[in-house]
């Protein structure tokens, strides 16, 4: 049979309510203390989140030093070191021509004929002339000696023998005057045969047979160049006009010998630049006794000269910062991938610009770490990231 609890012995003592508060009390606490120090690290970790965004990453190369020889290619012109038209010396028709074009010919090779019917008429005319003024002047020479004899007598005056004198003398000088015109239609006949004025090879022929001839420089009958040796002329930029020299050597590529590299020799140059385009014109020389290479052709040069600047530095455009009072460069102190550090903005000039690349001849030297891809808002003493380089074919460039 149950015993029935008393109403007194249901009621809570009051030893074991205290207990039961004070733990639910501590529970509260150490809840609220979790939610104040689990906010309190996600604050943290927000700020340094925040932090690490705001730090702004950059890749970081060095600057590198100049190469102490550079090589230029230049667009060349290939000409004959000999070059000459060849023009008629007198008028008349084209008899015949004995070369045509690509025919080698050496000096006072013959070229063509020309009839010359209208000479021809003037130099007999020419003779005839000669032959009177020689009939005249010999019986005038003849009476001036026998008057000079006759004037010792006293049989005539000493005017009349002045003027048979000066008849004489005057005859004499009408003989020379129609050699001189014989000599100088002769002349004209010998130029009927056109010839070669030098060892070559005929590079035109703009006349046939039967062509009217004119003498001077009307119209160009042949065209003979020397080809056994070659002019390139290059026009060479002002900022390499002072390193380029007489007697140094030049590769030269012809498109219709492609991979083969001929050699040149810088021979002479102009001495002054032209004001238009402020270049150097420069000659090279170039053997071609083979007859390989044609003049009149295109040809790359290729220079090879000491660099303008050795002290200058090379940098890649991307890592320019235009601002307001010139350009400037960022610059830190460590290039190792994720380590931070403070940029300092530095001041430079340029020179040349290559494109990708520019030359920094001073504000900068070789092996100094340099923001490549600085953001427009860098500004100096910002703190950066240093990121690691961009990976190419699996391996860090």
């Amino acid at each position: 049979m149950v015993a029935q609890q008393k109403p007194e012995d249901l009621a809570p003592r009051p030893g074991r309510v205290g207990l039961v508060l004070f733990i639910g009390v501590m529970v509260l606490i150490a809840l609220a203390g979790w939610g104040l120090y689990s906010r309190s690290l996600a604050s943290e970790d927000l700020r340094k989140t925040t932090e690490e965004e705001a730090t702004p990453s950059v890749l970081v190369g060095k600057a590198k030093r100049g190469p102490e020889t550079e090589t230029i290619v230049l667009p060349g012109t290939v000409q004959a070191y000999v070059e000459a038209p060849i023009y008629a010396r007198t008028n008349g028709y084209l008899k015949a021509w004995y070369t045509d074009i690509g025919s080698p010919v050496k000096a006072g090779t013959l070229l063509a004929e020309i009839d010359t019917p209208d000479v021809d008429d003037q130099l007999r005319q020419a003779e005839a002339d000669l032959a009177t003024a020689e009939a005249n002047n010999a019986l005038a020479q003849s009476t001036a000696r026998r008057w000079r004899s006759l004037l010792k007598t006293n049989s005539v005056s000493a005017q009349e023998t002045d003027e048979k004198i000066g008849d004489a003398a005057a005859k004499q000088a009408g003989v020379s005057a129609a050699s001189a015109n014989v000599a100088r239609l002769k002349q004209l006949q010998d130029y009927k045969r056109v010839v070669a004025p030098f060892d070559g090879v005929v590079t035109a022929r703009t006349t046939d047979v039967g062509a009217l001839i004119s003498a001077g420089t009307g119209s160009v009958l042949f065209r003979v160049a020397d080809t056994s040796r070659l002019r390139v002329y290059v026009q060479v930029p002002q900022t390499y006009s002072a390193v380029a020299h007489i007697g140094m050597e030049v590769d030269l590529g012809f498109a219709e010998h492609a991979g083969q590299i001929f050699k040149a020799k810088l021979v002479r140059t102009s001495q002054a630049l032209d004001p238009s385009s402020r270049t150097l014109l420069v000659e090279l020389a170039l053997d071609n006794q083979n007859g390989v290479l044609m003049p009149g052709g295109y040809t790359k040069v290729s220079l090879v000269l000491p660099a303008v600047s050795a002290a200058a530095v090379r940098l890649p455009v991307s890592a320019l910062l235009f601002r307001s009072d010139g350009l400037k460069i960022g610059v830190v102190d460590t290039a190792e991938a994720g380590a931070t550090a403070k940029v300092k903005l530095l001041p430079i000039t340029i020179g040349r610009d290559f494109g990708t690349e520019v030359e920094v001849p001073s504000g900068v030297v070789a092996d100094q770490n340099i923001v490549t891809n600085p953001p427009d808002s860098l500004i100096d003493g910002e703190t950066v990231k240093v990121a690691a380089p961009p990976k190419q074919n699996g391996k860090n460039s």
